[in-house]
């Protein structure tokens, strides 16, 4: 047997085990409950992994990250991120959420699809390369916390720790497609004034009236720059409430919209467009400012390798951690964001066979 024919078996069998490791962790992380910011049991596993392949690595909170073996500091870093909280389970589960079975090739649980299965493909991707010498980027891997729920001490509180951080693949199910571009998310408390009255009286300015008006505005208004990947901004009113008695005119109804945000625009920009369209009796608010929206160019190197081995481009409308990087950021994963959130959740056990050695690939066509 020639020593590249044998490499290559060497090779092949590494990502074999890798996966099936990546398997047995997933169940576990299924069956430890970690909802946003009560993560602690499915950071122990996680821990447990990389202790388990001798790599050592580093926590806050319950972030987890781990630098390749021989990392160089002259070289640039690629980021490999994916999350282990999940949200809570919905009422209309007919299987037990935490438990963790096979069925027709489905490994069902919750977090399976969102986001367990991209993480451990991710750990065993990251682990694949982990003690290679010859490597033209350095790889850092971070187990994020509270992606779900947007909070403080996930992804971004980790961020200051990393090095010389390039591009990020960031773990999400996209069917291991290539979502170059991610919208951004603004969520604004509106406040639409009015005279409290009687409701026996007369009164022309009724704040339940006056947010018609406003309501009107959200469900017509169009933003003008439109992205070739992300396509339009999307204006949501999702909540209204006013008034807390049948005979009292109140005097403000409140609003919360929801707008996601293409690439062509920062979530500033459209916090001024609103407010300066809006009459001067709505007061408006953003609950944050820093989810914005992400792109990586088509002809960044990692989207080109994936190209080549027939992956298609398109562009996201979830949010995800990659809200909270600078960085170009690629969106790439195992399993079908549509069954994320949803009663009896399953990643199919053969999209995780293919994520690891999709992963592989498209990296080893860059570094």
């Amino acid at each position: 047997m020639s020593d590249n024919l044998h490499t290559q078996k060497l090779k092949y069998s590494n990502i074999a085990e890798l996966t099936d490791q990546a398997i047995e962790l997933l169940r576990q992380l299924i069956e430890t409950q970690s909802f946003s910011s009560e993560e602690e049991g499915t950071a122990l596993l996680i821990e447990n992994w990389f202790k388990q392949n001798h790599i050592p690595f580093e926590r806050e909170n319950n972030n987890i990250w781990a630098y390749n073996k021989y990392f160089d500091e002259s070289k640039p870093t690629i980021l490999l991120n994916s999350h282990h909280d999940t949200v809570k389970p919905n009422g209309n589960y007919t299987n037990d959420p935490f438990k963790a079975f096979v069925e027709d090739g489905k490994l069902y649980g919750l977090g399976s699809n969102d986001a367990g299965g991209c993480l451990v493909s991710l750990m065993a991707t990251f682990t694949y390369f982990y003690d290679r010498k010859d490597l033209n980027y350095n790889f850092v891997i971070v187990a994020s916390a509270e992606e779900e729920s947007s909070g403080p001490l996930g992804l971004k509180s980790v961020l200051k720790y990393l090095k010389n951080v390039e591009f990020a693949v960031v773990g999400e199910p996209t069917l291991m497609q290539l979502a170059i571009a991610e919208k951004g998310l603004l969520v604004l408390d509106v406040s639409v004034k009015g005279t409290a009255s009687h409701a026996a009286h007369p009164n022309d300015d009724n704040s339940i009236y006056n947010a018609l008006e406003v309501i009107q505005w959200f469900k017509n208004y169009e933003f003008e720059k439109e992205s070739e990947t992300l396509g339009k901004v999307k204006l949501t009113v999702t909540q209204i409430n006013a008034g807390n008695q049948h005979n009292v005119v109140p005097s403000h109804c409140d609003l919360v919209v929801d707008i996601r945000v293409n690439d062509k625009y920062q979530n500033e920009e459209i916090m001024e467009i609103v407010k300066q369209s809006l009459p001067n009796n709505v007061e408006v608010k953003p609950r944050s400012l820093h989810l914005g929206s992400s792109s990586i160019p088509k002809d960044h190197p990692i989207v080109k390798s994936g190209i080549s081995l027939g992956r298609t481009t398109y562009g996201s409308p979830t949010l995800s951690d990659q809200s909270v990087l600078s960085c170009p950021s690629l969106k790439l994963g195992p399993g079908d964001s549509t069954r994320s959130h949803s009663a009896d959740e399953f990643i199919y056990v053969d999209e995780i066979k293919e994520g690891v050695a999709l992963y592989v690939k498209i990296l080893e066509g860059i570094v």
